[in-house]
């Protein structure tokens, strides 16, 4: 034993599968059943010097046999530090997932899973809601809700089916994700599958990702820039380039990283005034937009005042420019770090970001527990202002129109005020309730407001409701379209997996109406 004590874990076990080790086994067995005046014949695995014992002190047959097995169990041992190898064919062959202290590590070219039989907890159970809440899309069911057509504008035709309607139950093959209740009406809608299948499969894929274990360097962001370096607003590639992010050469990474930074970059791409966004031909910004515009960028982009360090370099700093994101859901859990962008945009000037809706805290009672509402602080805010010694973030779980009417953000300043909608779903029918008393309030501010849309049809719907409630008391600031800092990553509609759709597609502006002359009624004098 001598031997093993001195011998790796690893060349023991090569030993004991080598046919040496295993004859030296079987001449110590006959070592421990022969007479006393046999010699014991030994390898170089066992020093011959060592002397013999007298036959009352030699070991029986069955204690050498288990004591043979004993070593020969414990040279077989493999380490438990040593990693387990796993062998990467070439191509898009299927490899086995191996584990990483605890949870799955998805190779590359293993991302593709069926959401039923993913890796991942999290999109298993979201498989298991798209079961229980999506209707198969087949004709033969009966709708159990109107299906808008965005083509025509109108509903679509009541279906003629008998079936009663089915959750979906059958995963594509293709792409993974449930899509009709049996394989029967999937291939019976094949067709028409075919033209969403491969961006759903890009989504399993991205969802995948984002649970594979991997690191990101895609969300490491870059600091500050000297103010001669100026950013190229025209697309994504330029702004990434200008603003001297780490390369990002693949596709999937930058679907990653777009998905958090369209939020900074829609609002820095319409107030910059290197904004894509202007008055020349196809530049969708109107004459009351460059107006309002002209305002902000006054004060986002300030003249050099001389200040300095010293005493003699004091001079007054303007309030920060405030920016009122309504509706807030998932842009106010963004990492601090995404809207610290925003700053580097505009080195000049401070900001105060403003989120506002009963959405605007979901899942973060952990990381934010709400504060008591006390008369210091009525509406119990959340007041984040150690971020950055240019931004701070306030979170109110609160109705805009509940702290208009209080007066909590009163005055409004056209030089200093903005309003930015994400998504809110203005002419949705499960949203518009929320919104009737929002938007007359917001016009009478006369701050430009600018919107957000899922797709063309859902930012549609957002302008045709406005000009049925508000249309007399609107001025258009920007043209609606797609938006150039818009998500490269596309979402999924639970509740419907053929709807898809990506974070901030398109963008458009409105205003309060401003009446420069008051007309006076001749007729009625």
């Amino acid at each position: 034993m001598a031997t093993a004590s001195y011998t790796c874990q690893r060349c023991l076990g090569a030993l004991t599968n080598s046919p040496r080790l295993q004859t030296a086994s079987l001449k110590l067995w006959r070592t421990g059943t022969l007479g006393a005046g046999r010699r014991s014949i030994s390898t170089g695995l066992y020093n011959n010097s060592t002397p013999q014992r007298p036959l009352a002190q030699r070991p029986s047959k069955k204690a050498s046999v288990k004591r043979l097995q004993t070593i020969t169990d414990f040279a077989g041992q493999k380490p438990k530090s040593e990693p387990v190898q796993v062998r990467t064919p070439p191509g898009l062959e299927y490899t086995p997932a191996p584990e990483t202290e605890g949870r799955p590590l998805l190779l590359p070219n293993n991302l593709f899973h069926p959401f039923s039989e993913s890796p991942s907890p999290e999109i298993r159970r979201r498989a298991a809601f798209m079961k229980q809440n999506a209707w198969c899309p087949n004709h033969a069911h009966q709708h159990t809700r109107s299906v808008p057509d965005s083509d025509s504008k109108q509903s679509a035709p009541k279906s003629t089916g008998t079936t009663p309607p089915a959750h979906v139950n059958f995963e594509c093959p293709d792409c993974g994700i449930p899509v009709a209740c049996c394989e029967e009406h999937w291939a019976e809608d094949y067709e028409k599958h075919l033209e969403v299948c491969d961006t759903l499969r890009e989504i399993n894929e991205d969802d995948h990702d984002l649970r594979s274990g991997r690191f990101f360097p895609e969300f490491e962001y870059p600091g500050d820039q000297i103010e001669e370096a100026l950013v190229n607003m025209t697309n994504w590639d330029t702004f990434l380039y200008s603003r001297e992010f780490t390369a990002i050469n693949d596709e999937r990474s930058l679907r990653q990283a777009t998905r958090l930074l369209t939020y900074p970059a829609t609002i820095g791409s319409v107030l910059h005034e290197l904004s894509p966004y202007s008055l020349k031909r196809d530049g969708r910004l109107t004459n009351e937009g460059m107006k309002s515009l002209s305002a902000l960028r006054y004060t986002l982009h300030p003249a050099r005042t001389g200040g300095g360090g010293d005493i003699k370099g004091l001079r007054p700093a303007p309030p920060p420019v405030r920016i009122f994101i309504l509706g807030a859901r998932a842009e106010s859990s963004l990492p601090r770090e995404v809207w610290v962008q925003l700053t580097h945009l505009f080195p000049r000037v401070s900001f105060h970001l403003v989120f506002i809706g009963p959405e605007s805290m979901a899942n973060r009672d952990n990381e934010f527990p709400l504060p008591p509402r006390t008369p210091t602080n009525p509406f119990g805010a959340v007041v984040e202002d150690r971020i950055t010694n240019s931004l701070k973030i306030s979170t109110f779980v609160e109705y805009y129109h509940t702290l208009h009417e209080a007066g909590q953000f009163y005055p409004y300043d056209p030089y200093f005020d903005c309003f930015m909608l994400f998504h809110p779903g203005l002419g949705h029918p499960a949203s518009t309730h929320e919104w009737e008393q929002t938007i007359p309030l917001l016009l009478e501010t006369k701050v430009p407001i600018f919107v957000t849309g899922y797709t063309q049809f859902d930012m549609d719907r957002d302008i045709e409701w406005v000009n049925k409630t508000v249309g007399g008391e609107v001025d258009l600031l920007m043209t609606p379209g797609e938006n150039r800092f818009r998500s490269l990553r596309w979402d999924i509609n639970d509740l419907d997996p053929q709807d898809i759709s990506c974070g901030n597609w398109g963008v458009w502006g409105f205003r309060g109406k401003r009446y420069e002359t008051t007309q006076k009624d001749v007729a009625a004098a």
